[in-house]
C-alpha cells in the first residue's frame, strides 16, 4: 500500500510537472507499473462524479484519505502446510489440557509455538501463526454486568507481593490489600508472611483504621481463607476466617476458581499501589520505614479525587461510615504455646532460636506469637519481647540474659554470640578498654541492669572518664561515678568537665589503684 503522501506526489509530478512514467519511477524508487496503474486509477476517479451515487463518492473519499490499498482478501498463506498445521493444533490440544488441569498460566503463548515450529525447521512468518491460530480459536467473550454497592456493604482483600531492599538486602514482602466497592477506598499493609497471624493481623488493623466493619469481606481462594473445597462449588472457611467472623459479626464471599473479575476492586488496587509506592522507592532502612512510606502513599491516593468522579475515596468513605457495623474493639491475634529452655538459655520457635534469662535452664515458659512479635513469660510475668525472625536456623541473643553465667564464666565472653550481637557500643566500650578484663565487664553491666541505667548514662560516664584520665576507664571508676549522680528519668546529662571536688576524688581513686597494685606485686 502506498501511503497518500505518495500518491499525492506521483500525481503532482505527473500532471503538474510533466514528468515522464520512466522519470518518476526513477525519482521515487516505485516500479513503473505501479505509477501507472496510480495515474490510470486518478484519471478515472477524476472522471467519475461525486453525484453519480453513493459507490462512487466513496471511492473518491478513498481515494483522497487513505490512498490505494491492496486488495489481500483472496491471499492465501504460501508456506502453511499440512505438517505446519498439524503441529500448531497438537499446541493448542495441549493448552486445553493444561487449562483443564489447573496449569492455565503455562500455557504456549503464539511465540513459544512460532518458535516450536522453528525448532522443528519450518519456514513461516510469525503473522501468519498468530492469523491462523486466532482463526481457530474462535473464543466467545465473556459478558460482564455492572454492579451498584451500597455504603458499608462490600469489601474486598487480596494478597500480592513486593520486592524491596531493607538494609541493603534484596527481600520479598506481601501487601495485604484492602478496597471498598462503593467508596474504591484503599487500605495496605506490609507484612514479613503469607499465614494465618498476617491474614489476621491485617484485618484487625483495618478495622481499627475504620473504626467500623464492613458487611460481606469477599475473598479469592487463597488457603488462609479457604481450608478445603467441598463438591464443585462450595468451600470451607478456614478456622482463622472464622473467628475473625464471629468477632466482628461480618459475613464473607469466595470467588469463583479463575475469575478475579468477581473482585475487580481490589484486583485494580493491587497494581495501583504496588506501581505508585515502590516503582518510585524501594531501598528503606528498615521494616518499620517501609510501613510508614506504604501507608503515607496510600493515603494520597485515597485523597486523589479520581478522573470521572467528583468526589476522593476519602470523602465517599465519610458517607459509608454510617452504614457500616459498629467496631466491638480489638481482637487479639497470636498463637500461645509452651516452650522448653535449652541448655543455652533459649527456647526455639520455627526453627529461630531466642534468648531468655539463664535461670531458666531447663524450665518451661509461656510464649505468645504474633505476626512481628514474641512475647515470653514466666509464672505469669513478662521476661522479654524479641522482634519475630523469619529466617532459618538464626540466634537472637540478648547479653543481658547471661551475665549471671558470664560473670562465673568469663572466659567464654570474648568468643560468644552474645557480645557478637551486642549493640556496637557496647562492642567498642569492650574491645576499647575491658577486653583484659571481661569479669570487670560483666560486673558494670550487671550494676547497671540492677539500676537501670541507659546506654546514654553510661556513654555520657565513659566519654568523660575518658578525657579527664584516659588510662583509668575501668570497672571501680565507672561505677564509682554511675553510683554518685542517680539517674533522673527524661533527663539526659551534659558531659560537661568534672568540678574541683569529683577531680580531687578522681585523684584519690587513682592513688589508691597505683598502691594496691604496687602492693599486689610486692606480694608477689
Amino acid at each position: 500500500m502506498l501511503d497518500v503522501d505518495v500518491n499525492h506526489r506521483i500525481i503532482l509530478m505527473y500532471f503538474r510537472e510533466h514528468l515522464s512514467l520512466r522519470q518518476i519511477s526513477k525519482q521515487l524508487n516505485i516500479c513503473r507499473k505501479t505509477i501507472t496503474l496510480r495515474v490510470n486509477q486518478y484519471k478515472e476517479f477524476q472522471a467519475g462524479s461525486i453525484k453519480t451515487g453513493s459507490t462512487g463518492t466513496l471511492a473518491i473519499a478513498q481515494y483522497l484519505q487513505k490512498g490505494t490499498v491492496y486488495d489481500t482478501s483472496s491471499r492465501i498463506p504460501r508456506r502453511l502446510n499440512e505438517d505446519i498445521s498439524a503441529l500448531i493444533h497438537s499446541c493448542l490440544d495441549e493448552n486445553e489440557t493444561k487449562r483443564g488441569d489447573g496449569r492455565r498460566k503455562q500455557q504456549l503463548r503464539k511465540i513459544e509455538i512460532f518458535e516450536k515450529l522453528k525448532a522443528a525447521g519450518h519456514l513461516i512468518s510469525y503473522s501468519t501463526v498468530c492469523k491462523y491460530i486466532t482463526d481457530k480459536e474462535l473464543h466467545a467473550h465473556e459478558a460482564y454486568i455492572k454492579q451498584d454497592y451500597e455504603p458499608g456493604t462490600v469489601c474486598e482483600f487480596d494478597w500480592a507481593e513486593v520486592q524491596i531492599k531493607l538494609g541493603g538486602q534484596k527481600k520479598r514482602l506481601y501487601l495485604a490489600v484492602f478496597t471498598s466497592a462503593f467508596s474504591n477506598y484503599r487500605y495496605a499493609l506490609l507484612f514479613e508472611r503469607q499465614n494465618t497471624l498476617s491474614f489476621k493481623e491485617s484485618h484487625i488493623l483495618f478495622f481499627d483504621h475504620l473504626g467500623g466493619v464492613y458487611h460481606q469481606m469477599v475473598y479469592d481462594n487463597m488457603r488462609v481463607a479457604v481450608a478445603q473445597f467441598v463438591g464443585k462449588h462450595d468451600k470451607k472457611p478456614t478456622q482463622a476466617l472464622m473467628e475473625l467472623a464471629r468477632w466482628y459479626q461480618n459475613d464473607w464471599r469466595f470467588c469463583n476458581i479463575c475469575s478475579g473479575n468477581e473482585k475487580g476492586h481490589v484486583e485494580r488496587s493491587v497494581d495501583v499501589i504496588r506501581h505508585k509506592s515502590f516503582s518510585l522507592l524501594d531501598e528503606f532502612e528498615d521494616f518499620e520505614q517501609a510501613q510508614s512510606y506504604l501507608l503515607e502513599c496510600v493515603s494520597k491516593l485515597n485523597d486523589k479525587v479520581p478522573y470521572g468522579c467528583k468526589q476522593s475515596p476519602s470523602q465517599r468513605l465519610e458517607q459509608e461510615r454510617a452504614s457500616l457495623y459498629s467496631h466491638p474493639g480489638r481482637m487479639e491475634c497470636f498463637t500461645a504455646d509452651y516452650c522448653k529452655v535449652d541448655k543455652y538459655a533459649t527456647i526455639c520457635i520455627n526453627t529461630n532460636h531466642y534468648s531468655v534469662p539463664d535461670n531458666l535452664v531447663g524450665k518451661l515458659v509461656f510464649v505468645k506469637s504474633y505476626s512481628s512479635q514474641l512475647r515470653i513469660s514466666y509464672e505469669q510475668k513478662e521476661l522479654c519481647t524479641p522482634p519475630r525472625s523469619y529466617e532459618r536456623y538464626s540466634w537472637h541473643i540478648d547479653i543481658n540474659h547471661y551475665l549471671v553465667t558470664l560473670q562465673r564464666k568469663p572466659g567464654a565472653f570474648n568468643g560468644s554470640v552474645a557480645l557478637l550481637q551486642a549493640p556496637d557500643w557496647l562492642r567498642t566500650l569492650y574491645q576499647k578498654y575491658f577486653k583484659v578484663d571481661p569479669k570487670g565487664f560483666v560486673e558494670l553491666l550487671q550494676y547497671c541492669q540492677l539500676n537501670d541505667i541507659s546506654h546514654d548514662r553510661i556513654e555520657v560516664t565513659v566519654n568523660t572518664l575518658a578525657n579527664q584520665y584516659p588510662n583509668s576507664v575501668d570497672t571501680d571508676h565507672m561505677l564509682a561515678l554511675l553510683g554518685n549522680e542517680p539517674e533522673q528519668p527524661g533527663v539526659v546529662h551534659d558531659p560537661s568537665p568534672l568540678g574541683e571536688i569529683e577531680l580531687q576524688s578522681m585523684e584519690n581513686i587513682v592513688e589508691m589503684t597505683s598502691f594496691m597494685n604496687q602492693l599486689q606485686v610486692a606480694a608477689v
